[in-house]
């Protein structure tokens, strides 16, 4: 696999979710990626139908597990060969794998005690497989978090430390990143009165926003949008748990574009994501690791109906007949 590492600007993802029985067939979603300029595609599971759409792309591909195999792959080497012989071996000639992903969202949990073991499997499957240079990692929520808030007090919950923190240091032996899903949304939406809208928008990252946006201090750094916050949280638990040099990838971030929710509305949608590609790509950094550009990966392609009702279903770029549910600038991402 050729295995390229992140180019000096942050290059942008979108998540491909398939909870839906009305998407378009994978090949005509992987030419609207290609159309799009999109760099990267993250999937949530493998599907070697996308896979080999995928072939020959140039796109970068975060392929998942599913969480119901981690187990399974944890406590036995041969399904973690076997599962690197189905997904990965035949189409490493051909397809971009950047990370491949032990699981999503599943610390803290029941699972969570299995994702390392199952990263060290596959790694080993991998090796005797011949392929080279695909870190091995996993995705984790926020909720890993105990205190977020300030950025530089964050620290690992004590559900999630005992999992964490071998993980983090083991990864950053491997200089492998950690995958972090990013959501303001989520924050603003339980809190309106509280947070800010253009705080949550990054609307101070747009040239045309007419939202004031106030700052936040913390310690000498100052936060002008939500997204650096959480992310800086993030690297601050992971420094005090020991693994100071470790890069965090943005695995999935976006803000839904109606559903009921509030804030959920199409222009709010636009404005995120669009100043969420321009901040990416900017190579900026956050306040606490300057100029270290960010990976980042949208949240979703498409609005998924078969998620639960409500803002869940509606995440996406696009409508399910391949029409933008509004504009977004991905070229902004591509300097």
């Amino acid at each position: 696999s050729s295995f390229k590492p992140s180019r000096a600007e942050g290059a942008i993802g979108v998540n491909y979710g398939m909870i839906a029985n009305n998407l378009p067939t994978p090949d005509k979603v992987i030419a609207m990626y290609k159309a799009n300029k999109i760099s990267y595609v993250r999937l949530f599971h493998p599907d070697t139908t996308v896979l080999t759409a995928l072939g020959g792309t140039g796109i970068g591909v975060v392929l998942g597990t599913f969480n119901e195999d981690l187990e399974h792959l944890a406590s036995d080497e041969s399904f973690a060969a076997s599962w690197v012989a189905s997904y990965v071996k035949p189409f490493a000639g051909t397809v971009t794998f950047r990370y491949i992903t032990a699981g999503n969202e599943v610390i803290p949990g029941d699972l969570g005690t299995h994702v390392l073991p199952a990263i060290r499997n596959i790694e080993t499957a991998l090796k005797a497989a011949g392929v080279t240079g695909v870190p091995v990692t996993t995705a984790v929520a926020t909720s890993v978090l105990g205190v977020s808030y300030p950025p530089s007090q964050a620290t690992f919950s004590e559900a999630s430390a005992p999992v964490m923190a071998p993980l983090v240091a083991y990864l950053s032996s491997k200089k492998a990143p950690l995958l972090v899903n990013v959501y303001p949304y989520f924050a603003y939406a339980a809190e309106p009165e509280t947070v800010q809208l253009g705080y949550a928008l990054l609307a101070g990252s747009s040239a045309t926003s007419k939202i004031k946006v106030s700052s936040v201090t913390d310690g000498g750094l100052v936060y002008t949008n939500m997204f650096d916050a959480i992310l800086d949280a993030a690297h601050a638990a992971v420094e005090k748990a020991g693994a100071q040099g470790l890069e965090l990838v943005v695995s999935e971030t976006g803000w839904p574009s109606g559903g009921g929710g509030t804030g959920a509305t199409v222009e709010n949608a636009a404005a995120y994501n669009n100043n969420v590609i321009r901040h990416a790509a900017s190579g900026a950094g956050t306040p606490r690791r300057p100029g270290k550009a960010v990976e980042t990966y949208l949240f979703a392609m498409f609005n998924e109906n078969q998620k639960p009702e409500g803002t869940e279903q509606h995440f996406g770029l696009f409508q399910p007949d391949m029409s933008a549910v509004y504009p977004v600038d991905f070229a902004a991402g591509s300097y």
